[in-house]
């Protein structure tokens, strides 16, 4: 059935939430006038009113009656408190999705009532400029349909995968924190470039256009890193020598063990 008759409210529409109304709107999947936000913050509300024609309201309860799927886009140690303010607006036919950071869905099924609609999801920082990865885990109670409709939501923001919950930490260690691993290679491939005599500005632009295109190739040829590596190195050339001195200091076993780490941490949060 899709989305296009469908009422969607965000409650919270700090960075994450209103990088979602912007994607939403973006993408056409409904009509503004068919998304609803609520938050305890009045700018931000006009705000997006302002700039997008939203329907906008301080009462989660509103945006909750009004909406056939409901957003959760609140901190973690918020969501027992704004579960429990609109509880007793649920009905059966809503679904919930959550993007709150760490909470298990059967935390969150626990403040609802028994029955309820419910999809976790992870997006990464890359929503608020159209390019996350987002991890998708339905609840038991939801339908096909659900589950389509929440990744057609997600996907106006990057990309989407349906994932079981037992491997949201290993989602966690690659894409929640991996943004946070390319960011320091992205500023060393520019330092290196500002030594060899690059003004700093065109060394970001160089180095960060350089690891988006990268990205690009593999998603977009569906070739293996592997291979487009070998397509780029000459012999004796100066790609292998570059690629010869990453392995030297050991690049493979440090990202390796940085998503394996963030991954065993996100475990550790979770328990």
């Amino acid at each position: 059935m899709g989305l296009e008759n469908k009422n969607i409210g965000l409650i919270g529409t700090g960075k994450m939430g209103s990088s979602l109304i912007r994607g939403i709107l973006k993408s056409n999947i409904v009509d503004s006038s068919n998304v609803y936000a609520s938050d305890v913050y009045n700018q931000s509300l006009e705000n997006l009113q302002n700039e997008l024609g939203i329907n906008v309201s301080n009462d989660n309860k509103q945006t909750v009656i009004n909406s056939d799927i409901i957003i959760l886009a609140v901190k973690p140690q918020v969501i027992r408190k704004v579960i429990a303010g609109f509880k007793d607006e649920m009905t059966e036919d809503k679904l919930v999705i959550s993007i709150a950071a760490g909470v298990p869905i059967s935390e969150i099924e626990d403040e609802l009532d028994s029955g309820s609609k419910l999809i976790r999801v992870m997006p990464n920082i890359a929503a608020t400029v159209g390019e996350s990865s987002s991890a998708i885990c339905p609840g038991e109670n939801t339908t096909n349909e659900d589950v389509e409709n929440a990744l057609e939501i997600f996907k106006t923001v990057g990309t989407a995968r349906v994932v079981s919950e037992d491997l949201m930490d290993a989602f966690t260690g690659v894409s929640g924190s991996g943004p946070a691993y390319i960011f320091p290679v992205i500023e060393a491939m520019a330092d290196g470039a500002v030594y060899e005599g690059l003004d700093r500005k065109n060394a970001l632009t160089f180095a960060a256009q350089t690891v988006l295109g990268a990205a690009k190739l593999v998603l977009e040829t569906d070739s293996h890193p592997a291979e487009l590596k070998d397509m780029v190195t000459s012999p004796g050339g100066t790609t292998i020598r570059g690629v010869h001195e990453l392995e030297e200091h050991g690049i493979r076993s440090a990202f390796m063990d940085a998503v394996i780490e963030s991954s065993r941490r996100s475990r550790e949060l979770g328990k």
